[in-house]
């Protein structure tokens, strides 16, 4: 649903349309005339000595309009209620390329901003006044390149989720605005400032970025809900900051400035994760639960695909994308479970994975001639320095254990793959023999390419194998303050318990899977681990009674549609194109409409990196601050290569202090970690449950707000129900389960008739000709016709004459044909009506405007018009018309020119031009509304 600033705010008394009018409603009279900024500095020492200091947790702000003087910038924050407002103030003169911002500090309601403005407006009428500028959605922060600095606004939206009653939006539409005033000179590197402006917008923003207003999108579900606790159960004058997972954070650069200047700066700048969103319905007889997937792509050594592999000296490794699966029962919406529970709503069940190239350093040389060039290993290290805080920082985020899936190439021709292998390998068996022997690395090399071509082989099913040794080391994490059953009281069936017990509760580790690019073979591998992990989720939550889902089902396909966009979308802000091998692919299924769309996928991508990747690398190098203006540096063009803004000095190398290779981890990251937990809102403060529930319900429901079903997110997301084949729901034997597979011969038993092709006429009983009533029709015609060898047709020869058995061989078809159509025409002149329809005929004669169109033995006969029924009659106008007035009119359209086609002057203005003129005056002829010229 694309949201835009037209028409937002409700009522009279609203911002939107603000203009000199509506500032001429706040006379100079009725507040004291001040110059310049004076009005505005005076009332904003009024309004902080009227109001308190506004609580962080107070509300949210879920728009903005700024507006703009000569001098400054006023970003005005309104929350979800249209309510209270706050305003954040740019300093527009400040040079040297500096970045002044401040709060104004007090919040403020709509009649309350209204003269605040109109204060503002009438001190800078010398200058020009007060002006609106735009409506936004957000700020994402300020860049700047060789002179002063720009703001980045969204000023189009679409949400794509809904979380715990939390929206996470899409950005559809952004705004570069230079902080600079117009009558500023332009800088003296205005080429170079432009240019820059041009790199950074082939970084689309459009496409695959993504914002929450009131949920922490840059963590998983798992976290926030701990958060959460830890924050019910922290006293009620405290207000601890939200831990943003800054790994994510891709506008984090552009928001330096502010967190520098602001106390809060996240309740005006929102942060933005960029990877894939999607969410879906699984319907299950009318009982909805929600699946969602978020991936989450690192802004560390993060580019294009030959240009950013292996790992950097802080252990960031290329295309490292965090992929988490929510499965939510909508019975109840919010994470508090129904009842006095805070965040304990067990509804709510996750799992992560991980994805991320190999943790070595290693490159590829792509010259454009060769689309597979060959794989370098630029440095060894006998110690595995990146690997080791590659592994490390894995532990710090999800804990231990790993478990490694290397799937890449291990017997080539010409060494590739194999030697990133070998090498791999090595760096896991010495990064082990320092661990503890429950906290080791779980590390499982396997040739899926090879297997994929063996006859003899099954990919998936060993992917299902080492799913299962996958999710019984890592588990999943599952809300809810579960209380202990007593075994002696509960009817518990041990396997179930034994399952739960296993999997449930919170998830420890993750499951880290690569291929050499961690696209195909990565993602296919990925899907099979979340479609073992998506049957346990719904297990838990009481929908099956069986972990294991099977393939074909409308479950598994809905999951499966929404891993495969998942996966293409990761693909093209990778590699440039979408999944080269897909599920399909790998099960062998459509090999051949598959198969051509492997060769164009491959051909996009080789292109993408010969020719685009260049630019791409550049644009992300400038928006997350990899490379920053300095005078006497090289320009971002002019650069040979990109290491130095990616790795470390190799200068300062020796200078740095030596990190211990024995002790590579830190010791508090592999331990175990468990939930905070779920607080009895009955046992806390009442300051603190209002803070959490005051404003809690009012993103999803809301108020003053008039929508249409239609336009819902939730009334327009994607379903299980669309892959219900069409005939399957008037066919009373066709179970409608989204977990029972949808196989072929069910939909060839649906799609054809129980009875064999033909055409059977009954008997026709004894009725009234409207012609001639001294003709009948036979007691009996029945036609019969198949592929068979013999044919037989049995027709009247004539009308009035007893009916003649007619056989055919098959080489008389044609015959079969002409009597056939012979006897159809004649039986359409011949018609046969009962008494009823024959009186509802000639009823139909005597009113045939009058009645609906569907007339049936019930249908009341409706009395005509007696005007309309004289006009029938062929009564002249004038009599028909009740005055003159009327028959000038018709009269009138009855005049028609030499020249029907010319339209003259005077024609304007009669009525039958009425489109003609809303036309000309660039309106559409369909819609009656403005249009582009």
């Amino acid at each position: 649903m694309e949201e835009e600033y037209q028409g937002l705010f409700f009522g009279s008394d609203t911002l939107d349309g603000f203009s000199s009018s509506t500032f001429a409603e706040y006379a100079p009279s009725k507040l004291p005339k001040v110059n310049n900024e004076a009005a505005e500095s005076k009332t904003s020492q009024q309004k902080e000595s009227e109001h308190v200091q506004p609580d962080p947790q107070a509300f949210r702000m879920h728009r903005f309009v700024l507006y703009e003087t000569v001098s400054r910038f006023y970003l005005v924050g309104i929350d979800v209620c249209d309510s209270k407002h706050q305003i954040l103030k740019i300093d527009r003169t400040v040079g040297n390329g500096d970045l002044n911002i401040s709060e104004d500090g007090g919040i403020y309601s709509k009649a309350e901003l209204h003269e605040l403005l109109n204060a503002i407006d009438d001190g800078n009428r010398s200058s020009g006044g007060l002006k609106l500028r735009t409506h936004t959605w957000g700020l994402l922060g300020f860049i700047r390149f060789t002179g002063d600095f720009y703001m980045l606004l969204v000023t189009k939206r679409s949400s794509v989720a809904i979380i715990g009653g939390h929206y996470v939006y899409q950005i559809d539409g952004t705004e570069l605005i230079p902080l600079a005033s117009p009558a500023t000179k332009r800088t003296e590197r205005y080429a170079e400032e432009t240019r820059f402006v041009g790199i950074l917008k082939n970084l689309d923003l459009t496409k695959s970025f993504y914002f929450s207003y009131t949920y922490d999108v840059t963590n998983t579900l798992q976290k926030n809900i701990g958060w959460e606790r830890e924050h019910v159960k922290a006293d009620s004058t405290a207000s601890p900051a939200r831990t943003l997972n800054e790994m994510f954070v891709w506008n984090h650069y552009l928001l330096q400035g502010p967190a520098k200047q602001l106390k809060r700066a996240f309740d005006w700048c929102i942060p933005i994760i960029h990877g894939f969103v999607n969410q879906s319905t699984l319907s299950i007889y009318g009982r909805l639960i929600y699946i969602t997937i978020i991936a989450r792509r690192s802004r560390f050594f993060a580019g294009a695909r030959f240009l950013k592999r292996g790992a950097n000296d802080l252990g960031y490794v290329a295309n490292d994308v965090e992929t988490e699966q929510i499965v939510a029962d909508m019975s109840t919406t919010s994470f508090h479970a129904p009842g006095p529970m805070l965040y304990a709503n067990p509804n709510y069940t996750s799992y992560v994975q991980h994805r991320g190239s190999i943790p070595l350093y290693w490159t590829q040389e792509n010259t454009g001639v060769t689309p597979k060039p060959g794989i370098d290993l630029n440095l060894v290290d006998p110690y595995y320095s990146a690997a080791a805080k590659h592994f490390n920082n894995l532990f710090a985020r999800y804990g231990a254990p790993i478990f490694v899936l290397n799937l890449v190439k291990a017997r080539e021709r010409i060494p590739r793959e194999s030697k990133l292998l070998e090498e791999f390998t090595n760096a896991i068996q010495y990064l082990n023999q320092f661990l503890p022997v429950e906290k080791k690395i779980l590390y499982r090399a396997w040739d899926m390419s090879r297997a994929s071509k063996s006859r003899d082989q099954d990919v998936i099913a060993m992917l299902e194998s080492i799913a299962e040794d996958v999710l019984s080391t890592t588990g999943f994490f599952h809300n809810g303050q579960v209380e202990p059953q007593d075994p002696e009281t509960d009817d518990i069936d041990e396997a179930e318990t034994d399952n739960l017990d296993k999997f449930g509760g919170t998830q420890h580790g993750v499951a880290r899977t690569n291929c050499i690019d961690c696209l195909d073979r990565t993602n296919t591998a990925q899907l099979v681990i979340a479609k073992l992990a998506l049957g346990y989720q719904l297990y838990c939550l009481g929908v099956v009674t069986s972990p294991t889902l099977a393939y074909d089902t409308d479950t598994v396909n809905l999951f499966t549609q929404m891993f495969h966009d998942h996966g293409d979308a990761i693909a093209i802000q990778y590699g440039g194109s979408h999944l080269v091998n897909t599920m399909e692919t790998y099960r062998k299924i459509n090999i051949w409409s598959s198969g051509s769309r492997d060769v164009l996928e491959s051909v996009k991508r080789y292109y993408h990196n010969s020719f685009l990747d260049g630019q791409r690398q550049e644009a992300y190098n400038l928006f997350l601050g990899n490379y920053v203006f300095v005078h006497g540096q090289p320009m971002l063009w002019d650069l040979t290569t990109d290491y130095y803004l990616h790795h470390a000095n190799p200068r300062s190398w020796l200078s740095n202090r030596k990190h211990n290779y024995i002790q590579w981890y830190d010791a508090a990251n592999i331990e175990q970690t468990e939930m905070p937990p779920a607080y009895n809102r009955n046992d806390t403060d009442n300051n603190t449950i209002s803070r959490h529930l005051q404003t809690y319900w009012l993103e999803y429901y809301k108020p003053q707000v008039l929508s249409s079903l239609q336009k819902m997110f939730a009334f327009r997301m994607n379903s299980t129900l669309r892959y219900i084949p069409t005939k399957a729901m008037a066919d009373k034997q066709t179970d409608l389960s989204p977990f029972r597979p949808r196989t072929s011969h069910d939909s060839e038993r649906q799609s054809k008739p129980h009875s064999r092709k033909g055409v059977t006429i009954l008997e026709v009983p004894k009725s009234h000709d409207p012609f001639t009533t001294s003709q009948r029709l036979p007691s009996e015609i029945s036609l019969r016709s198949s592929f068979l060898n013999d044919t037989t047709v049995s027709l009247p020869a004539t009308p009035g004459t007893a009916i003649t058995d007619i056989t055919f061989q098959e080489k008389d078809r044609t015959a079969i044909t002409r009597v056939t159509l012979e006897h159809i025409v004649g039986q359409s002149l011949r018609p046969a009506l009962n008494d009823s329809k024959i009186e509802e005929y000639a009823h139909w004669l005597d009113n045939p405007h009058t009645l609906p169109l569907v007339v049936s033995e019930d249908t009341a006969m409706l009395t005509p018009s007696l005007e309309y029924a004289n006009w029938l009659r062929g009564i002249s106008v004038d009599e028909l018309a009740a005055d003159s007035e009327q028959a000038t009119q018709f009269a009138e359209y009855l005049v028609v020119n030499d020249e029907p086609l010319t339209v003259d002057e005077e024609d304007h203005t009669k009525k039958r031009y009425k489109a003609y003129r809303q036309w000309l005056r660039g309106k559409s002829l369909f819609k009656q509304s403005r249009i582009d010229t």
